[in-house]
């Protein structure tokens, strides 16, 4: 199955079914196929080879979803880029991808621009919802003479549907690469979870360059639902769309469930009759906001475990496991639930061998979903998914039920608000600060993002530095939520002989009392 048979299928069938809503306007499935198809033919017209690769920046929004769609059937392959990052991290991530292609919309198009002339590879830049200034085109006009007929291209099942960016052990982000199978199967597998029917609204608000967003709206498609697509978070918004809207399913992160709990006033108070189920994941979840949420919503709740590598989902906490946990085991509210449908899960020790049921190992992933590979990354790839498993670099252990509960991460990945963030890269910034000798980035507890970036620094004898001053350094030049938010000033890292700092002993004082390692 292609990503976008399911996607056409239903355009024939129910051609003035509803595909997509955003910004007060409702997108037709008879719309939506015609604007894929032109996409498709422009990315032909442009002489672009099966395979070549495109990237493309925006905030959520209805041509997000129709790109991807329209892509595929060229056989060109997107990298969306988180627009939460730095100039300088989309420089590197398009210039590795050999991105020939850029696409960014609204201000982000102004965002890109100081590092437009360091794209090597780019031959055109396109500008979306935006007079396009100099050295930008017009994408509507880009598009406005191409056929609306699909392209005569034949589109394989194993042809890479698209490649998004994910941090790994060199500290650079990776680029992995999904093919339309493993895309079009883990689609299929979360259908397993909860169901939407045709023309049934589900809310599309976690950023579309992410996994678990894009494959969302893609499971939706392939039912012939419709996504409610909202730009960016706003709590009130959300609260307002879930009880207004007609929506039947939504997936948040856990941070953007406690920013609806706590930021809306009337949370509590409003209705949420369409509602049947909320989807969240990307990062572990308290406990009380949990609760807090199954008794506000009155839905079901699910919540799934993966990576960008595994496609997004390799295990779901279903709705009846929550109903359970909450009557009479609320220890399974600990957990990530059991495996998909046509995917094994097997917690190993270092030899990559099964460990005993209640012992702590890594998490080993093997299904239909896993990627092909990193991008010009072999001997990576080949390590990840050594002997056909997904090594996630999470440790957990397995109770006697299959339920999975994460423990520690087995890498120092750091997960903020379900964004992935590894220390070397911060490291590597902190490092180029005059007065830095030495320097650990670590993870530390916080009550709404799950964990927070924390920095422990060693000065050089004789410099001086703040706190301040080392965050206003990373800032120019990492996301966000990649800053440091508090920095110690220590007088040595603790190393073990052979010279590697043990960031598990920098970590203990933060999260002991903690039941999970992870935030």
């Amino acid at each position: 199955m292609r990503l976008f048979d399911l996607f056409d299928w239903h355009a024939r069938e129910r051609p003035d079914a509803a595909f997509a809503y955003f910004a007060g306007r409702e997108i037709p499935y008879r719309e939506a196929i015609a604007r894929t198809n032109q996409i498709a033919n422009a990315l032909v017209a442009e002489g672009l080879q099966p395979g070549a690769r495109v990237a493309f920046l925006s905030k959520n929004c209805a041509e997000y979803s129709l790109f991807y769609y329209g892509a595929a059937k060229a056989g060109v392959v997107p990298v969306p880029l988180n627009f939460r990052l730095a100039p300088p991290e989309w420089s590197y991530i398009v210039n590795d991808a050999r991105a020939e292609l850029l696409f960014a919309r609204g201000a982000l198009v102004a965002a890109i621009e100081p590092v437009r002339a360091e794209l090597a590879t780019v031959k055109r830049c396109l500008a979306l919802d935006a007079e396009p200034p100099a050295g930008w085109e017009s994408y509507d006009r880009w598009l406005a003479r191409r056929p609306s007929s699909r392209p005569a291209l034949d589109i394989s099942d194993s042809a890479d549907v698209y490649q998004m960016y994910t941090s790994g052990t060199t500290g650079r982000p990776k680029g992995a690469v999904l093919q339309h199978r493993a895309v079009t199967a883990n689609a299929q597998q979360i259908s397993a979870v909860t169901h939407v029917s045709a023309g049934e609204r589900y809310l599309i608000v976690a950023p579309m360059y992410h996994a678990a967003a894009a494959v969302s709206s893609f499971w939706v498609i392939a039912q012939g639902g419709t996504l409610y697509i909202q730009e960016d978070f706003a709590p009130g918004d959300v609260v307002r769309a879930l009880a207004e809207e007609r929506i039947v399913a939504g997936m948040l992160v856990p941070a953007m469930l406690q920013a609806c709990l706590v930021g809306v006033p009337d949370v509590a108070k409003r209705r949420y009759e369409s509602l049947r189920a909320i989807i969240y994941g990307a990062s572990p979840i308290a406990v009380e906001t949990l609760r807090r949420a199954i008794e506000v919503f009155g839905c079901g709740f699910a919540q799934g475990f993966g990576m960008t590598e595994t496609t997004a989902a390799a295990t779901f906490l279903l709705p009846a496991d929550h109903e359970r946990a909450l009557r009479d085991k609320p220890e399974l509210l600990l957990s990530c639930g059991r495996p998909l449908p046509g995917t094994s899960v097997m917690i190993a020790d270092a030899d990559d061998r099964e460990v005993a049921r209640g012992q702590v190992g890594e998490i080993l992933v093997r299904g239909p979903q896993l990627m092909r590979g990193y991008w010009n990354l072999p001997e990576a790839s080949a390590e990840a998914l050594r002997g056909g498993w997904m090594h996630t670099g999470d440790a957990a252990r397995m109770d006697d039920e299959g339920y999975v509960y994460i423990q520690d991460r087995v890498k120092d990945m750091i997960v903020s608000g379900g964004e992935n963030v590894y220390p070397r890269e911060i490291e590597d910034v902190l490092f180029k600060h005059p007065a830095v000798a030495d320097a650990a980035v670590i993870g530390v507890p916080d009550s709404q993002w799950g964990e927070v970036v924390k920095a422990i620094v060693v000065l050089k004898h004789g410099a001086s530095a703040t706190e301040g001053e080392l965050i206003e350094h990373a800032r120019k030049q990492l996301a966000s939520y990649k800053r440091p938010r508090s920095v110690e000033f220590v007088a040595e890292l603790p190393r073990n002989p052979s010279g590697k700092v043990l960031k598990k002993d920098l970590r203990e004082p933060y999260w002991k009392g903690h039941s999970r390692r992870v935030g």
